[in-house]
């Protein structure tokens, strides 16, 4: 059975935006299931994570005001949202928090350097764990039932960035990646794909999320005059890289992937950003099957998105969808239903391969003009 975004949100216009109801003022018999939410609150990274959250906030309110039963009993959703900093050891502990509190789900994390070490104790106590975010392949190849994800992963990411290098008639490469799994796993695959495609990668060169001074791994690799720079890693550390990178007068093109295709990256690089390209998981907000309603909706509550929040509100709606299917939201009654479910999000048309995967995900190519990103033509 097909469900989708349009269920979740039947019932938005007959109650409106109503504030979240205390617990302890629902009506006798009703059953408070725990949702996890898991991004970095704090750090550069925050305003990422703050728009996980509000996505999943959003799909959790929709929910509720639908007045959903499972097994005959009256359900109200709450989200219980944790932070993660972007720490991979901070997440294993939030994560082993959220299983003693009896979350019956969790989206997230945001990160794949915390997803993947968080997935093991989602695993090891059955909970089912939907990243709107994490594309490091390994997060869904390690064998966990309970790992799934709703946007494209770092194969398919850097197959299309390899593509688009020949493309753009580059001949040689020069990689950076941020030595973490999503931004080294990344820069990897789409080295793989660049040198397939019959670029030369000329050199690869690390740092790390939290530097922000590139100066000598931008002269080392302006010795070596590529045509293309590719930068593996998020917004925090892509914007200042791209701005000393045009400031050594290094003519290359740059191009990076989700991590960096933010308003953020804009407003570190400056004008520095014009010309420059990045990815995104996914097709463009107002091509999604529910994008422009989605938009209208998030804007008027959070103010403006920035990356995630639609997968995130999906993420969610697939673990509802799933525990509607199975009439139960005991992880171990729901959780095969995860596994063959068909649910048409605000994102896509969801549905999970063998590994956990989203099955034909897609990936969009941006241009910043502007100030703005502009979706690339295939």
């Amino acid at each position: 059975m097909a469900l989708g975004y349009g269920g979740l949100i039947g019932l938005t216009l007959l109650y409106g935006c109503s504030p979240r109801q205390p617990v302890s003022s629902l009506p006798d018999g009703t059953v408070v299931v725990r949702i996890g939410s898991v991004s970095p609150l704090t750090g550069p990274q925050s305003h990422l994570g703050k728009d996980n959250e509000n996505g999943a906030r959003m799909a959790v309110d929709d929910a509720n005001r639908q007045g959903i039963h499972l097994g005959g009993k009256p359900v109200y959703f709450e989200l219980q949202s944790e932070d993660d900093a972007a720490d991979p050891r901070a997440a294993t502990v939030v994560a082993q928090r959220l299983a003693d509190d009896g979350v019956a789900g969790v989206v997230g994390h945001l990160n794949s350097g915390t997803t993947i070490p968080a997935s093991r104790v989602y695993a090891d106590e059955g909970i089912p764990q939907i990243s709107p975010s994490a594309t490091n392949p390994k997060y869904t190849h390690q064998g966990f039932a309970t790992a799934f994800r709703v946007m494209a992963n770092d194969e398919q990411q850097g197959r299309v960035l390899g593509q688009f290098a020949q493309g753009i008639q580059a001949h040689t490469v020069a990689l950076i990646d941020d030595a973490t799994a999503y931004g080294q796993g990344l820069t990897d695959q789409f080295g793989l794909a660049a040198q397939r495609a019959g670029v030369k990668v000329v050199m690869h060169e690390h740092t790390d999320d939290h530097s922000t001074d590139f100066l000598a791994i931008l002269t080392r690799i302006k010795a070596q005059a590529p045509d293309l720079i590719f930068f593996g890693g998020m917004d925090a550390q892509s914007g200042p890289l791209l701005k000393q990178l045009r400031a050594l007068r290094i003519p290359a093109l740059f191009l990076t992937g989700d991590g960096g295709c933010s308003r953020e990256f804009y407003r570190l690089a400056g004008e520095a950003a014009e010309g420059s390209y990045c990815s995104l998981p996914g097709v463009p907000l107002e091509a999604m099957p529910g994008g422009r309603d989605f938009k209208r909706r998030f804007q008027a509550r959070f103010g403006d998105i920035e990356d995630y929040a639609p997968y995130s509100y999906d993420a969610v709606g697939v673990l509802i969808a799933a525990m509607r299917q199975a009439d139960s939201a005991q992880p171990e009654k729901y959780l095969p239903q995860l596994k063959k479910l068909v649910y048409t999000g605000v994102t896509a048309r969801i549905r999970f391969d063998a590994n956990g995967d989203l099955a034909d995900g897609r990936v969009t190519l941006y241009q910043w003009h502007h100030g703005e990103r502009q979706p690339i033509a295939p």
